[in-house]
C-alpha cells in the first residue's frame, strides 16, 4: 500500500497521516487528558518542517482551532505548494465556547476569511464542523449547496462533512466529496461510513484515530494497534494526528508506514 493515496475521487493525493493543528492555537476546551502549553513559531515551524520531511503533506485546521489558520499563514508563507490545507466552517470559538452558524451567508464568510487567514487562493478540503444534527445541517441549512457553490467558482478544491453519526457520514458521503469520521479502537459506530467512502469512491478522513489521547492499552503497542484498524480498512484515505510532540509524530508515522508494509 502507497504512503500516498487518492482522496475518493477529488484527484488529490493525500499522505496517509495528516497533522491536525488545533494544539497550534487552542488550549481551551479541548479533550485531551492533559494540558499543554501552545507552541511558539519556532518550535510550530519546526514541527510543520518535521512533518514536511517524514512525507506528510496534509494538514487540518479549523476557525474554531483558534489562531490556527492565522498562524498557519504565516508559518507557511512560501511553502504553500507543499501542503493540501483542510479547514472548515460552521462552528467559531469565541470567549472559551463554541457557537455555530451553518447558513450560506455565514459559510461564504467563513472560507473568504479562511482564504484571508491562510494566505492563499484556494482551499484544498473545506468540511462543515457538524455540531451533532448532521442530517438537519445537511437537509435544511443550505450549507452544503454554499459550498458546492464555492467549489464552482474555484475557491475551494472539494468540501464534504465532519460528521458526528454514523447516518450522517453516510448521507454525507453520497452528497459530498470527503467525509471526516471518527474511528478508533474504542469507537467503532461510523464503521458504516468508511464502507459507503469505499463504495461510492469518496475521500475518508479519521479524526480521533488514537482517541485524542485516551487509548487504553488493549495491546502492548496500541498506537501500532490503532493503526492497523483504520489502515486495514479499504475506504481509508487518511489518519488526522494532532500531536505538537515531535518524537509522537515520528513514531505514528512509523506505526502507519509498518501497518502499509513501508518499512
Amino acid at each position: 500500500m502507497s504512503w500516498l493515496r487518492p482522496l475518493g475521487s477529488t484527484a488529490m493525493q493525500v499522505s496517509a497521516l495528516g497533522l491536525g493543528t488545533v494544539k497550534l492555537g487552542r488550549n481551551q476546551g479541548v479533550k485531551y487528558p492533559a494540558g499543554f502549553t501552545i507552541p511558539d513559531d519556532r518550535q510550530a515551524g519546526a514541527l510543520l518542517a518535521q512533518a514536511r520531511d517524514l512525507g506528510i503533506n496534509l494538514i487540518d485546521t479549523a476557525p474554531a482551532y483558534g489562531n490556527s489558520e492565522q498562524r498557519l499563514g504565516h508559518l507557511l508563507k512560501g511553502q504553500r505548494d507543499q501542503w493540501l490545507i483542510c479547514s472548515k466552517v460552521g462552528e467559531e470559538f469565541e470567549d472559551g465556547a463554541s457557537r455555530f452558524d451553518f447558513s450560506p451567508e455565514h459559510t461564504r464568510f467563513s472560507v473568504q476569511r479562511s482564504l484571508q487567514r491562510l494566505n492563499t487562493a484556494v482551499i484544498d478540503i473545506v468540511l462543515v464542523h457538524s455540531d451533532g444534527n448532521d442530517m438537519a445541517i445537511m437537509r435544511e441549512l443550505g450549507t452544503l449547496e454554499a459550498l458546492a457553490d464555492l467549489k464552482r467558482e474555484g475557491l475551494i478544491r472539494a468540501y464534504g462533512v465532519s460528521t458526528k453519526t454514523a447516518q450522517g457520514g453516510v448521507a454525507a458521503a453520497e452528497r459530498c466529496d470527503v467525509v471526516m469520521l471518527t474511528y478508533n479502537l474504542a469507537q467503532r459506530d461510523e464503521l458504516p461510513v468508511l464502507d459507503a467512502c469505499a463504495r461510492l469512491g469518496k475521500g475518508a478522513l479519521i479524526k480521533k484515530a488514537l482517541a485524542s489521547g485516551h487509548l487504553e492499552p488493549s495491546s502492548a503497542n496500541p498506537v501500532q494497534a490503532s493503526m492497523d484498524l483504520v489502515f486495514g480498512h479499504p475506504g481509508t484515505s487518511a489518519a488526522i494526528v494532532g500531536t505538537i510532540t515531535p518524537d509522537h509524530l515520528e513514531a505514528n508515522v512509523v506505526a502507519v508506514r509498518r501497518t502499509l508494509g513501508l518499512g
